[in-house]
C-alpha cells in the first residue's frame, strides 16, 4: 500500500473550475481525484494561481488506473515532489507503473549537494512520467472503467474537454484490442532467452506480470511514444531487457530522431561504465539517427561519473560536450564542480567555472564548490574572488553558500569579515543555523581567541539554538589551543554529560594539556574515556606517547599505563610495537625489554621482525650497546637463527670492532646451512673489509659466486672492486668490471669513480678513456682521485697531452691538488724527460702549490737512477732551502743512489742524519742498506742488518733474502748463499695459503 500526491501548477488551464472523477476498476476498487483552481486552489511552495492537485490512494497492486490530462514540461521540483508545468500536451499518468519514477533519477531534481542533477533543465514530461493517448500500455483495464455520469455534476463540467478525452481514449483502446495479432517485442526477446545468462533470466522473472504485459504490448506498429514509455520502465526495472529492446527498436527503425531512447540507453551504459559503447552510441545518434545532441544527453553520462567519483571520465565527457558545441546547463556545472570538489582538482574546476561564467549561467552549487576547493588548498584570496564574482553576476546565495563563505573567512582568521557574513545571513532571512555558529567558534579557536569563542557560544544560547556535539568539540579545541586547561576540561566534561562522544582530536587536546601541566591522574581518566568510546589501543598509546614525548616526560608513561590498561596492552601486538619503539628511541631499554618479556600474544614471525626493527633502530642511532643488550635478551630460536637479525648483529659487532663475535655469528649461519642472500654476503664481506682481512673477504666472494641466482648490487660490486685492488688481482678486477656491465645496474657518480680508481691498471687504456669521457658527457663530476688516476695512467703510457688535458679539466673544476702535479712530475721522471719534469714543477708553483716532498722525491729518484749527481744534489739543496723535511722515502732514495755507487761514507752520513731526526730505518731502508753493503763488498755488514731488523721486530721479506743472497754471491760466499737460499725456500713456498681466520 502506498499513497500518491502530485501537485501541479498550470499556466493555461482555466476551463475546469472543479470536478469529481470516480472510477471503478475490474475488481470494484474505487479511486477518487479532485482538482481545484483559481481562488480555491491550495497554496504550495510553487504558488497559488492556476494549480491543480490530485489525491489518490493505491488500493491494489494490480490496479492500473490512468487519468487523461493535459501534458506539460517540467522545469523544477521542490522537496515535496511538487512539479511546475509550463506547456500543455496530451498525456496520461500511470498510477502504478509510473509512480516509482515520478520523482526518479531523470525528472526530479533539486540544487542540494547530494541531489540528482542529471536533468534539471526543461524536460518533456513524456520522457519522464507521461504516456501518450494512443499508448495501449494499459488497455487491459481502461476499457472496463465506468465513465462519469451526469448525475451530481454541473453541465459545464460534464461537457469539459477533460472528460471527452477520456471517452475517446476508451473507444480507441477497445478498437485496438480487436485488431490482428502481430509479432511483439516479447517474441523477439524470447528468441534470445536460451542464450541469456541465469542472472539475466532471474532478473526477467523478477519484474513480474506488469513488465511482461508491457513487453507483450510492443510491436512493429507501436508508436514511438509507446516504445519509449516501455523503454523507460525497463531502464528502471531491468537493464538487460532495456538494451535488448533498444536493439529491437534499432532493427525496426524506431530510433530515427528518437533522442529519448538514446538518452535512456546512455544512462544504462553510464551506470555500467561502458564508455566505449557510450561513445559509439553518441556517434550513431548523430550520424545515423539524425538526433541533435543536447546537454541532457551528456548529463546522463556525467551524472554516472559524478555518482561514482570518476573525475577523468567526467572531464572527458564535459570536454567532448564543449568540443561538439553543446552548451551545458546549470545541472552540468553543478555535477562537474561537485565532482572536482571531491577530488580537489583545482585546474579542471577553474576551467569549468570559467566556462560557466562565459555562458552567463548562474549555478549556486558551482560557486560554493569553487570556494570550497580554494579554501581547502589555502588559496584564500582566490576564494574571496569567487565571492566577488557572485556579487558581480547577481547570484543570490543559498544557505550552503553562506556557510561556505563563512568558512572561507574563518579558515584564514578573518573573523571580523566572518561576523559580517553572519549578520548578512540574518538580514537575508536565513534562519539561525547551528553550523554557522560552530564554524565561527572553530575560527576563533584556531586563533586561540577563547573570549571570542565563548561569546559566540553564549550567543547560541541567547537565540535559543541548541548546541550540538560539534559546538562542544570546537570549544574544547579552542580552549586547548589557548592553553586554558580548566575551560577545556569543563567543556570536555559537559560534552560527555550531554551524552555526546569526544572525538580523537578532543582526546588528543586534553591529554596534551594534562601532560604539559603534569596532571597524570587526569591523563589516566582520559585514557579510560578513550577506551570507553571504543578507541583502539594502538591509537591510545600513540596519543599518549606523542603528548608526553613533546614535553619530555616520557619516563612517566610506564606508570600511567600500568594504572590504566597495561594488561590489555600486553595482548595487542601493534600497541606493544609502538611502545617499545618509543622506549628504544629514548634509551629506555629496560622498559622496552620488560614489555617484550611480559607480552601475552604469540607470533614468532612478527616477534622476529620486531626485534630486528629494534636492533636496526639502535644501530642507526649509534647505540651499539643497546642493540647487543636486546639481542642477548631475545628468546632462543628453536630452528635456524633469523638471517636478518644475524646480519644486523654482524654489522653491529663490526662497528664495535668485535670482529671475533661477528665472525662467530657468520660461522653459526654457515653451520646451520642457512641460505644466505645478497644482503647477507654484502654484510659479511664488509665485516672482513673493516677487519682488513681482504683474503677472507675474497674467499666469501668466491663462495657467493657459486650461487648463480645471486646478483650483487651496486654497493657489493664496489666492495668487490676495492678488495681485488687491495689484493692486486687484475684479472678479478677485469672480470668484475665486465660483470657490472652485463648486470644492467644504473651507473652513478660513485660507480664511475670506483671503477676508474680500482681498475686503472686492470683495463685497457682505451676502455678507461671511454669511461672517463662518458662520465664527463653525462655531467657526472669526477673526484680528485679519479683525475689523478687518469693522469697517472696517461703519464705512465706516455700520453702526456691527454694527461695535461685531464689536469686542466681538474683545475677548471677546482679539484686539482698537489698530488695531481706530483703524479705528472713522477711520470716525466720515469720517462726520463727531465726538461718537462722541471716545467711541470714550475707549473705546480704557478698554480699556487708549493713543491711538495713527493715531487722532490720523484725528482731525486729520477736523477739518481740516471746518475745525474749534480741535479740530484741541486734538488737536495732546494729541499733544505725550502725547509722541506725529508721522510723515509727521501733517505731510502739517497741510500739507494749512494749505495749503487759504493759511496759507503755518504750512506753512513745519511743513516746518521736519519737517526738524528728521530727516525729509524724501515724495511725498505734495511733492504737498501743490504744491497749497498753487498755492492761495496761488506758482506758481514749486510748480514748484520738482517739481525738488527729482527731485533727491532721487523720481519725480513722476499727482497731482504734476495739482497742478502745477491751480496753473498757477489763476494764469492757460495756456501753461505746456499744456506740462505734454503731458508728462503722454506719461508716463501711457491704457493701461499689463500686466507686465514680472524682468530688465528
Amino acid at each position: 500500500m502506498a499513497s500518491l500526491s502530485l501537485a501541479c501548477c498550470l499556466d493555461t488551464y482555466e476551463n475546469e473550475k472543479r470536478g469529481y472523477y470516480r472510477n471503478l476498476n475490474g475488481r470494484g476498487h474505487r479511486r477518487s481525484f479532485r482538482w481545484c483552481s483559481g481562488n480555491h486552489a491550495p497554496e504550495s511552495k510553487l504558488g497559488k494561481a492556476g494549480s491543480i492537485r490530485f489525491y489518490g490512494t493505491r488500493v491494489n497492486s494490480r490496479t492500473e488506473e490512468t487519468l487523461d490530462l493535459p501534458s506539460f514540461r517540467f522545469t523544477s521540483t521542490d522537496v515535496f515532489g511538487c512539479v511546475r508545468i509550463i506547456r500543455t500536451d496530451c498525456f496520461h499518468l500511470h498510477s502504478k507503473l509510473e509512480r516509482s519514477m515520478l520523482l526518479g533519477a531523470s525528472g526530479a531534481h533539486s540544487f542540494g549537494l547530494d541531489s540528482d542533477l542529471s536533468n534539471n533543465s526543461e524536460i518533456n514530461i513524456s520522457d519522464n512520467v507521461a504516456r501518450p493517448l494512443g499508448d495501449p500500455l494499459n488497455s487491459r483495464n481502461l476499457s472496463k472503467r465506468e465513465l462519469p455520469s451526469k448525475r451530481g455534476l454541473p453541465e459545464s463540467d460534464y461537457k469539459s474537454p477533460l472528460l471527452k478525452r477520456v471517452s475517446k481514449l476508451s473507444k480507441y483502446l477497445q478498437g485496438a484490442k480487436e485488431g490482428k495479432k502481430i509479432e511483439t517485442l516479447q517474441h523477439i526477446i524470447g528468441k534470445t532467452n536460451d542464450q541469456a545468462t541465469e542472472q539475466d533470466k532471474h532478473s526477467v522473472s523478477d519484474v513480474g506480470y506488469d513488465l511482461q504485459a508491457m513487453i507483450s504490448s510492443v510491436g512493429p506498429q507501436s508508436s514511438l511514444r509507446h516504445c519509449n514509455a516501455v523503454l523507460k520502465v525497463l531502464e528502471q526495472r531491468s537493464e538487460n531487457e532495456m538494451l535488448k529492446m533498444f536493439e529491437w527498436m534499432k532493427k525496426n527503425d524506431k530510433l530515427k530522431g528518437n533522442r529519448t531512447a538514446y538518452n535512456l540507453a546512455l544512462r544504462v551504459l553510464g551506470r555500467r561504465e561502458d564508455w566505449d559503447a557510450a561513445e559509439a552510441l553518441l556517434h550513431e545518434m548523430c550520424a545515423e539517427s539524425g538526433c541533435i545532441l543536447t546537454c541532457q544527453v551528456f548529463n546522463s553520462l556525467i551524472y554516472a561519473c559524478y555518482k561514482k567519483g570518476l573525475v577523468d571520465w567526467g572531464t572527458k565527457w564535459f570536454r567532448t560536450m564543449l568540443n561538439k558545441s553543446v552548451q551545458p546547463n546549470q545541472a552540468t556545472f553543478g555535477m562537474m564542480m561537485n565532482l572536482y570538489k571531491k577530488s580537489n582538482n583545482i585546474a579542471e574546476a577553474e576551467f569549468a567555472f570559467g566556462q560557466m561564467r562565459s555562458f552567463h549561467l548562474c549555478c549556486c552549487v558551482a560557486y560554493s564548490a569553487m570556494m570550497t576547493i580554494y579554501t581547502r588548498s589555502g588559496l584564500y584570496e582566490k576564494a574571496e574572488e569567487v565571492i566577488t564574482f557572485m556579487k558581480e553576476d547577481g547570484v543570490l546565495p543559498n544557505t550552503e553558500n553562506w556557510l561556505v563563505r563563512l568558512n572561507t573567512y574563518c579558515q584564514q582568521g578573518k573573523l571580523e569579515e566572518a561576523e559580517l557574513v553572519l549578520r548578512a545571513m540574518k538580514q537575508a532571512g536565513v534562519p539561525p543555523n547551528i553550523v554557522a555558529y560552530n564554524t565561527l567558534i572553530t575560527g576563533y579557536g584556531k586563533k586561540a581567541d577563547i573570549e571570542g569563542a565563548q561569546r559566540v557560544f553564549h550567543a547560541i544560547q541567547k537565540i535559543k539554538l541548541v548546541a550540538d556535539e560539534t559546538t562542544y568539540r570546537s570549544m574544547v579545541e579552542g580552549c586547548g589551543r589557548a592553553g586554558k586547561y580548566e575551560e577545556a576540561l569543563w567543556f570536555y566534561k559537559e560534552l560527555k554529560r550531554l551524552g555526546f562522544q569526544p572525538n580523537a582530536s578532543n582526546f588528543y587536546t586534553v591529554i596534551n594539556l594534562q601532560a604539559k601541566l603534569e596532571d597524570d591522574e587526569g591523563a589516566i581518566q582520559t585514557l579510560r574515556d578513550m577506551r570507553a568510546v571504543g578507541c583502539q589501543h594502538s591509537s591510545i598509546v600513540s596519543s599518549l606517547l606523542q603528548a608526553y614525548e613533546r614535553v619530555e616526560r616520557l619516563a612517566k608513561v610506564p606508570l600511567i599505563l600500568k594504572a590504566s590498561f597495561y594488561d590489555a596492552l600486553l595482548r595487542d601486538q601493534t600497541s606493544c610495537s609502538i611502545l617499545v619503539l618509543a622506549y628504544i628511541k629514548h634509551g629506555m631499554v629496560d622498559e622496552a625489554l620488560q614489555i617484550l618479556q611480559g607480552k601475552v600474544w604469540k607470533d614468532h614471525v612478527y616477534e622476529d621482525n620486531l626485534y630486528h626493527l629494534l636492533i636496526c633502530s639502535c644501530k642507526e642511532a649509534g647505540c651499539y650497546e643497546h642493540a647487543v643488550k636486546i639481542f642477548m635478551q631475545m628468546p632462543i630460536s628453536i630452528g635456524n637463527p633469523n638471517l636478518y637479525i644475524a646480519c644486523s648483529m654482524i654489522d653491529v659487532y663490526s662497528s664495535m670492532g668485535l670482529f671475533e663475535k661477528a665472525e662467530d655469528l657468520y660461522f653459526k649461519l654457515r653451520s646451520t646451512n642457512s641460505k644466505l642472500d645478497m644482503v647477507a654476503y654484502s654484510v659479511i664481506v664488509r665485516m672482513y673489509v673493516k677487519a682488513k682481512l681482504f683474503k677472507s673477504a675474497c674467499s666469501v666472494l668466491e663462495t657467493m659466486d657459486k650461487h648463480k641466482d645471486i646478483m650483487p648490487d651496486a654497493f657489493l660490486f664496489r666492495d668487490m672492486l676495492r678488495i681485488y685492488k687491495q689484493l692486486d688481482m687484475p684479472d678479478k678486477l677485469a672480470d668484475a668490471y665486465y660483470r657490472i656491465l652485463k648486470s644492467g645496474i644504473v651507473w652513478d657518480e660513485a660507480m664511475y669513480n670506483c671503477v676508474i680508481n680500482c681498475c686503472g691498471h686492470a683495463l685497457p687504456i682505451d676502455e678507461l678513456s671511454r669511461l672517463f669521457n662518458e662520465m664527463l658527457q653525462l655531467g657526472i663530476p669526477p673526484n680528485t682521485i679519479t683525475f689523478n688516476v687518469m693522469i697517472h695512467i696517461y703519464g705512465k703510457a706516455g700520453f702526456f697531452k691527454k694527461a695535461w688535458k685531464v689536469l686542466r679539466i681538474a683545475q677548471k673544476m677546482g679539484v686539482a691538488d698537489a698530488i695531481s702535479f706530483n703524479t705528472i712530475i713522477a711520470a716525466y721522471g720515469k720517462n726520463k724527460d727531465f726538461k718537462k719534469m722541471k716545467f711541470a714543477a714550475r707549473q705546480m708553483e704557478y698554480a699556487g702549490f708549493e713543491i711538495s716532498l713527493e715531487a722532490y722525491n720523484s725528482m731525486l729518484d729520477a736523477y739518481g737512477k740516471e746518475d745525474h749527481v749534480e741535479e740530484f744534489n741541486d734538488v737536495l739543496q732546494k729541499m733544505k732551502e725550502s725547509c722541506c723535511v725529508s721522510d723515509h722515502y727521501t733517505y731510502n732514495t739517497m741510500i739507494n743512489i749512494y749505495g749503487k755507487k759504493g759511496w759507503i761514507e755518504e750512506v753512513a752520513n745519511v743513516l746518521a742524519e736519519l737517526k738524528e731526526r728521530g727516525l729509524e730505518p724501515d724495511l725498505w731502508s734495511y733492504n737498501t742498506l743490504i744491497k749497498a753493503y753487498g755492492i761495496a763488498g761488506m758482506v758481514e755488514e749486510a748480514v748484520y742488518q738482517v739481525k738488527e731488523m729482527r731485533d727491532r721486530g721487523i720481519e725480513p721479506d722476499r727482497i731482504t733474502f734476495i739482497n742478502v743472497i745477491d751480496a753473498l754471491q757477489r763476494n764469492d760466499n757460495f756456501l753461505e748463499a746456499v744456506k740462505w737460499l734454503n731458508v728462503y725456500a722454506t719461508r716463501f713456498p711457491p704457493e701461499e695459503g689463500k686466507g686465514r681466520s680472524l682468530t688465528n
